[in-house]
């Protein structure tokens, strides 16, 4: 089956950005739409977690910060999630991460959304327990289905939304308050689960909305996400076209967040970009593999699980970066005739594996 990624997203993420222009009023006296100094009104991190918080969020890492990196069992997961490919592709050569990381020996299952909205994802759209206890239904689902490779789970919050409308500062794009992202640590630490940071960057940058986090990723549990379609580079509205990072914009992001790494003695941070068309990520060849950060390209396609398979294997496994990730969409992988939401095992047949799934 011919993959048509770009029409069936653009469909999906119009519809999230229609609903963010809704309640965009709503909040938006309480986001930091133009400056740092907004943002820290409305709810910035006053003492990161309280010390019985920390314990438990640590314990996700911190068997790992006192520990050397075990190369051999490097070697051997990552030749493990190859899959058996014999193109020579994967797995990437890289420098050894520094100690702590998560991959290869965890895969992590996510679920990804806004706490404002019940329409851009799993988080958001069910009560707090409700969809805590089905994320970690599905982490022992993936756990059986492959049990060389220990899962853990994940909530993966959208910090910036990707808007219509200019906005105060011109550009197209909206900052949840920072308290939003404070109920998700503590959403997080009830399941001993990572966090990670995704952003919309509209026609703002990288460079200027990076650091608004900085406090963030100083907590050795909270990763990041990045999303390339609505990096609108040629200043049209978000929802208009497909944006776009370069191999630059990801090569300042993983450098910002290596040097906190670097800094404050972390483990390796995540770095999560998705994609479902080639031009969404260009120049591949150029992007700088750290040790101090693990980036991730997710395969971000919905639709017929034919469509989805064809979208990994075209965009994602010929541009080999460093490691995999794939998203299942609840609702809208029903949307074809004859469609279902991919089970564990069909997604664990892709070669290379997936080692960073996300729920939407």
């Amino acid at each position: 089956m011919r993959a048509h990624p770009l029409r069936n997203n653009m469909t999906m993420k119009r519809s999230s950005l229609l609903w963010t222009i809704i309640f965009a009023a709503a909040v938006a006296s309480a986001c930091n739409d133009g400056s740092v100094q907004a943002a820290n009104a409305v709810g910035q991190l006053k003492d990161t977690v309280n010390p019985a918080a920390k314990e438990s969020v640590n314990a996700v890492t911190a068997p790992n910060l006192l520990a050397p990196l075990d190369t051999a069992l490097y070697n051997q997961k990552m030749q493990w999630i190859t899959n058996g490919d014999s193109s020579g592709r994967w797995p990437v050569k890289s420098d050894y991460p520094v100690a702590g990381a998560v991959f290869p020996f965890k895969r992590i299952i996510a679920y990804y959304g806004n706490l404002y909205s019940k329409q851009m994802g799993i988080l958001g759209e069910l009560p707090e327990k409700q969809m805590l206890d089905k994320l970690m239904g599905e982490v022992k689902s993936w756990q059986a289905a492959d049990t060389s490779i220990e899962v853990i789970p994940a909530l993966h919050y959208i910090a910036i939304t990707a808007q219509q409308a200019p906005g105060s500062a011109g550009k197209y794009r909206l900052r949840m308050p920072f308290k939003e992202i404070d109920k998700v640590i503590k959403m997080a630490e009830k399941i001993n689960a990572l966090v990670f940071i995704d952003i919309q960057v509209g026609l703002s940058t990288l460079q200027q909305e990076v650091p608004e986090f900085e406090k963030y990723f100083k907590m050795p549990h909270v990763h990041f996400g990045i999303d390339p379609e609505f990096s609108m580079k040629g200043g049209q509205a978000p929802g208009k076209a497909v944006g776009t990072f370069d191999a630059a914009d990801i090569n300042y992001t993983t450098e910002y967040l290596a040097k906190i790494v670097r800094e404050n003695n972390l483990p390796p941070k995540i770095l999560v970009v998705h994609r479902f068309t080639r031009a969404m990520v260009t120049n591949t060849k150029q992007i700088k593999l750290r040790p101090e950060v693990q980036i991730v390209m997710d395969m971000d396609g919905w639709g017929h699980q034919a469509r989805k398979i064809n979208t990994y294997r075209q965009f994602i496994y010929p541009e080999p970066v460093q490691f995999t990730g794939f998203k299942i969409f609840y609702k809208n992988d029903l949307r074809e005739a004859g469609s279902h939401i991919m089970t564990p095992a069909e997604v664990l047949k892709l070669k290379p594996q997936p080692i960073y799934i996300q729920y939407q």
